[in-house]
């Protein structure tokens, strides 16, 4: 018996130290490097953002953030990487709203998007443009309608794969005009625009980053930005709103989480260097040159994070799971 009270006088002692030193830990973060996690291959534009992100963050923190890339099934296995991460604020990750609304819809994921991370910073938004191959007869949005409507199953659209940006936009496009559009999938943006170039394709829904270089240089035709405001780099470039179909807003919007548990004061310390680095003349730069938009300071902020991707999984949702859309 004295042997089981001192057993249990020890274990007690052992966990009061471990949430002592824990607490400490949480006082003094961070005492180390800090991994960000991206769920895509390197190179491409969640990858070029987090880069950017990580290194401004690191003077912040004092602490070098290392870039990891953890890729596979369209982004999930990188994201429950950070799902399982211990909660001390030294994984951290970076997403987008294919990886953190859409997939929910589509995969059959092992955890709660919303309630198994803690929310750290609403970053970017990147809105979409609807382009067309350069001779497609249509000059306008609402000549582009009139000619998809005209052709239903026949007109081709372009996606970056089953369920991806381009693919949701394309439905939406289809809810929003009645047309009924032939969607071609491929394995990437980059191959799915080659196509729209070459005039194999009629029409895309494509990131603005991707698709500029490309409408600048008069190789595709820009019919609308898919946004309430005109993008900086291409005013020219009409709304949905000004071009004849108004309300079809799709972005691909950016944040930064933790894992679900991760304490207060050290999401403060994480959710503060992003909004320092985000401040970054330097960094806001960067950003607008890849077309992305940084939101007001209000609006970076965790809670304004949580509630954005509440209401995108509330509009996105039912559309999505409606579509019936199955895993390539």
């Amino acid at each position: 018996m004295r042997r089981r009270i001192i057993a249990s006088l020890m274990l007690a002692a052992g966990l009061a130290a471990g949430v002592a030193a824990g607490h400490a830990d949480a006082q003094t973060f961070p005492s180390k490097q800090i991994t960000m996690v991206v769920p895509f291959a390197a190179g491409g534009p969640t990858d070029t953002l987090a880069r950017i992100l990580a290194e401004r963050m690191g003077r912040s923190l004092g602490q070098t953030v290392i870039v990891d890339n953890t890729t596979g099934a369209a982004g999930t296995i990188g994201v429950a990487r950070v799902v399982r991460a211990a909660p001390d604020g030294y994984t951290i990750g970076i997403g987008h709203w294919s990886t953190h609304v859409v997939n929910p819809a589509i995969y059959p994921l092992k955890f709660d998007i919303l309630a198994d991370l803690e929310p750290l910073s609403f970053i970017a938004t990147n809105p979409l443009l609807l382009v067309g191959r350069k001779d497609l007869p249509a000059a306008d949005l609402t000549g582009l309608i009139a000619w998809a409507k005209a052709k239903p199953d026949q007109a081709t659209a372009a996606t970056s794969g089953v369920g991806a940006a381009s693919h949701i936009g394309g439905l939406y496009f289809e809810q929003k005009t009645g047309a009924k559009l032939r969607f071609i999938p491929y394995r990437g943006g980059g191959p799915a625009l080659q196509d729209v170039i070459a005039g194999q394709i009629d029409i895309m829904f494509d990131q603005a980053a991707n698709s500029i270089p490309q409408i600048q240089a008069g190789k595709i035709k820009a019919f609308a930005v898919t946004a309430k405001q005109r993008l900086k780099v291409m005013p020219d470039i009409p709304t949905v709103d000004e071009a004849g179909l108004p309300g079809l807003y799709i972005s691909v919007w950016h944040g930064l989480w933790a894992p679900k548990g991760t304490p207060k004061n050290v999401t403060a310390k994480l959710s503060v260097a992003i909004l320092e680095s985000l401040a970054d003349p330097q960094v806001r730069e960067r950003f607008a040159a890849l077309g992305q938009d940084i939101p007001e300071p209000a609006q970076q902020t965790a809670a304004a994070l949580r509630a954005h991707h509440e209401a995108e999984i509330k509009l996105w949702w039912p559309l999505i799971k409606a579509a019936e859309i199955k895993i390539e």
